[in-house]
């Protein structure tokens, strides 16, 4: 049989190089994206094209990994449902997502100006949040072992400190048994959730609980993972918050207490410094026993 024909591999001290590959094949699945292709899809994809077929080629992919690999990702899509995503908390405990905000966010974490630093929107946040009054609650059948806060703070622009009025905080946490309201239906819908709008000084204020922390779902294919991986499944205690104000960038980010365990080793990697937080006691307030005061600093687009 000639050479050009040969289909087995070659002895095993060849592998370890890449030489014995058609070094032809990628460029020409590249080349076959066509001249009407958005240029930003096109940069992305023969990026994209290049570094996983190099992936696939440097540790020798066999087909029945590969195969793994793609049961997995189509057990994250057929798990993922309007309340919870597993492809997203799959990309979450490979730092993926941790990573892209650190790339998207960079400039504005350069920036002269003191700007609220961004972390990861995670796989438990709702669109339908409704909307609540200042000074309200978003905790409801409180639990007994739960600890209620009242957070407040200003938003305001980081290049003036002026107040922002009308700016829309969406908020979300976990409960203290670990579970968001559309895991657990022990929960009203929307506990703990809520969006509240700021008023002419910019400033927010509502009450929570003081959050606990907890494992992510490791019933699904990212648990699987990480137990493969010899990992925890643990997040530091923390609150999810997105701001968002026309003029000004949105932000997503979460807050973290500097009580709690895994800050220095989350599952999904989203801590940074400046969004460590201290609850401090509140006196002379019936409704709760701890404060969280934190301001929050907007980007203006230009």
């Amino acid at each position: 049989m000639s050479n050009t024909h040969k289909t087995t591999l070659e002895p095993e001290d060849t592998l370890n190089g890449a030489g014995h590959y058609d070094p032809n094949f990628t460029s020409h699945v590249i080349s076959a994206i066509g001249p009407k292709t958005d240029p930003r899809l096109r940069e992305v994809m023969t990026s994209l094209i290049q570094h996983i077929h190099d992936f696939a080629r440097e540790v020798h992919l066999t087909v029945d990994e590969w195969t793994s690999a793609v049961t997995l990702i189509n057990r994250a899509g057929q798990m993922s449902t309007s309340t919870r995503n597993e492809g997203q908390l799959l990309c979450d405990v490979i730092g993926l997502e941790s990573l892209v905000d650190e790339i998207t966010f960079k400039k504005a974490a350069a920036a002269k100006d003191a700007v609220t630093q961004s972390a990861i929107l995670g796989p438990f946040f709702r669109h339908d949040a409704p909307l609540r009054n200042l000074g309200d609650s978003i905790s409801f059948d409180t639990p007994k072992d739960a600890e209620l806060v009242y957070m407040h703070g200003t938003i305001m622009s980081a290049s003036t400190c002026e107040p922002v009025e009308g700016a829309e905080l969406d908020i979300w946490q976990a409960s203290t048994n670990g579970l968001y309201e559309q895991q657990d239906p022990d929960q009203i819908e929307h506990n703990l959730r809520g969006k509240f709008r700021t008023g002419k000084d910019g400033k927010y204020g509502f009450y929570c609980i003081r959050p606990t922390p907890y494992p992510v779902p490791d019933d699904g294919p990212a648990g699987e993972l990480l137990h493969m991986l010899d990992r925890h499944p643990y997040r530091p205690a923390h609150i999810h918050l997105i701001v968002i104000k026309q003029s000004f960038k949105p932000i997503t980010t979460q807050i973290f207490d500097a009580e709690s365990k895994y800050l220095d080793n989350d599952s999904v990697f989203a801590v940074k410094d400046s969004l460590i937080v201290d609850f401090t006691p509140l006196q002379g307030n019936e409704k709760a026993g701890l404060e969280l005061k934190y301001d929050i600093h907007l980007a203006p687009v230009d």
